[in-house]
């Protein structure tokens, strides 16, 4: 009672509440704000992970315009029943080029952070088009625009640079061949030794299969390469961490 006494006291305070209240925020927000300076300590160092090439980094930028986010998340969590639904647990250092991440707290869908090479570019085009003919009970909307949308890559070079900007290691030399990047992702034909010496583990494929850089393509070439960089049949996590 003596306890309940006191906290009557606090309640009915209202200068003494509003104080503690303030403290108590205070202290979380700290709690949540504080590792950020210590950043590069937290994330642990991963094999494999690079930043998004210049189609793929177009294809998150749709990502993000058509709001799939509010229905995919991009997180797996380290539990028993996500990690066999979806695969291994998702790694910080994979989001450590996002800006923003896209880790999600909603799923209408489901989570999309293992989803590259797990289907053809085919299925995603036939997914996108038309969700209900690949997934009967789908309720995403159609995205069939995407292929009747033209893409060619004229500010990704600028958007490149506004990413390094905060700490995305795309050198002078990547930005200055980000349209002939752009476009070479999506042509088999072409010459894709640049791009292949500066970015590691990249699909190149006519994805959408028209001969027109479509939206389509982008999109797809970012759904392929999510969960791909790092080979979890050599990685050990650092237990420290």
């Amino acid at each position: 009672m003596a306890f309940l006494d006191r906290h009557k006291k606090i309640e009915t305070h209202a200068t003494l509440l509003l104080v503690l209240s303030l403290v108590v925020v205070s202290i979380g927000g700290i709690v949540q704000i504080a590792p950020l300076f210590y950043i590069q300590n937290t994330i642990e160092k991963v094999d494999g992970v690079r930043p998004y090439t210049p189609l793929e980094l177009a294809g998150r930028d749709i990502y993000i315009r058509e709001g799939c986010y509010g229905c995919h998340s991009q997180m797996i969590r380290p539990m028993r029943d996500e990690v066999e639904r979806y695969g291994q647990y998702s790694l910080a250092a994979e989001s450590m080029y996002d800006h923003p991440f896209q880790w999600g707290s909603k799923r209408t869908g489901p989570d999309l952070a293992r989803v590259g090479g797990k289907y053809s570019d085919a299925w995603h085009v036939d997914h996108f088009t038309n969700p209900q003919e690949v997934v009967p009970e789908s309720v995403m909307p159609k995205y069939g625009f995407l292929l009747r949308t033209a893409i060619n890559g004229q500010y990704i070079a600028d958007i490149m640079s506004t990413h390094a900007l905060v700490g995305v290691p795309y050198s002078p030399e990547m930005i200055a061949a980000a349209r002939a990047d752009f476009a070479a992702q999506a042509d088999p034909n072409s010459d894709t030794s640049g791009l292949l010496e500066r970015y590691s583990k990249v699909t190149v494929a006519n994805f959408d299969g028209q001969p027109e850089l479509t939206e389509m393509d982008a999109l797809i070439a970012y759904m392929q390469v999510l969960g791909t960089m790092v080979d979890f049949s050599t990685f050990v996590p650092d237990p420290t961490r």
